[in-house]
């Protein structure tokens, strides 16, 4: 699977109510979600963002609470993947059940610039940087959880399981 879109930037410690404030939660519709995502930390994001685009973080990101309407915000928005330095636990699993992939690279993190065009191949676990040439290895993703991404998320790959 490759993905590839344009570099949105953000720094450590993004916790959830800066990805979607808390006023929010009790809306379901993903789209509605989406419109919402980072309007407070991020106004820039919430109105530029487009389908395909990626982005990237210091660590701990999604930290917080554990909601998961964060990650179908950014999914919703059509951000194709987020890497990071590193992931809050529970955000990082919220992410796969939502078919959201998330990608651990300290040196993709520190060396991504905003605006960059970046390509992933999830397969070969590379995160290239098309603007600069450089590439960066990412940890590797589960077998299962590659499954559970091609599937949609978690909820379709139960399904998918079952037979349905």
């Amino acid at each position: 699977m490759e993905i590839k879109g344009k570099a949105w930037k953000f720094e450590a410690n993004v916790d959830t109510d800066a990805i979607l404030p808390a006023c929010y939660l009790n809306r379901t519709d993903p789209q509605e979600l989406a419109a919402h995502c980072f309007e407070v930390t991020n106004p820039e994001f919430c109105a530029g963002a487009g389908q395909g685009d990626i982005i990237v973080a210091d660590e701990n990101f999604g930290c917080g609470s554990s909601r998961e309407h964060a990650p179908v915000a950014i999914k919703a928005k059509g951000v194709s993947c987020v890497i990071a330095a590193s992931f809050a636990r529970i955000f990082f699993r919220n992410g796969f059940n939502v078919g959201l992939p998330l990608l651990e690279s300290r040196e993709a993190a520190e060396k991504i610039e905003e605006g960059q065009l970046i390509s992933v191949d999830l397969g070969k676990g590379v995160i290239y940087n098309e603007t600069t040439g450089e590439s960066y290895l990412f940890e590797p993703i589960p077998e299962n959880m590659k499954q559970m991404l091609a599937d949609g998320g978690l909820m379709e790959h139960l399904s998918k399981q079952a037979g349905h």
